[in-house]
C-alpha cells in the first residue's frame, strides 16, 4: 500500500497571512505586490469623493485641500477608483513608471 503524502486534515495546515487581532490589519502593508497604481490629476478632480466611497481597501484619504490620494502601502492597484471616477481624474499607471 502506498504511503500518503502531504497533510492529512485541515487542522494540520499552517495558516498563512491571517489577521488574528481586530484592528491589526494596519501592520500588514499589502500594497507591495501591486502591478498598477492610481495617479490623481487634481486639475480634473471635482472633489466628489466617489473614489473614496468605492475603494474596496479603504486606502483613499482626503487631504487638507479636499483632494484624494491613495495610501500606496495598502492599495492593491485594482483600478476601481479610476473606473468609477467619471471626470477621469484618476489614471492607472504601471508600477515601474
Amino acid at each position: 500500500m502506498a504511503e500518503k503524502k502531504g497533510l492529512e486534515t485541515w487542522q494540520e495546515i499552517n495558516p498563512g497571512c491571517m489577521v488574528f487581532q481586530p484592528g491589526s490589519a494596519a501592520e500588514y502593508h499589502t500594497g507591495s505586490w501591486r502591478a498598477r497604481r492610481p495617479i490623481w490629476e487634481n486639475e480634473k478632480c471635482i472633489k466628489c469623493g466617489v473614489c473614496y466611497i468605492y475603494c474596496p481597501e479603504g486606502c483613499i484619504n482626503e487631504d487638507a485641500d479636499g483632494f484624494f490620494t491613495a495610501n500606496l502601502d495598502y492599495c492593491k492597484g485594482c483600478g476601481i477608483c479610476a473606473h468609477e471616477c467619471w471626470p477621469k481624474a484618476i489614471v492607472m499607471v504601471n508600477e515601474e513608471e
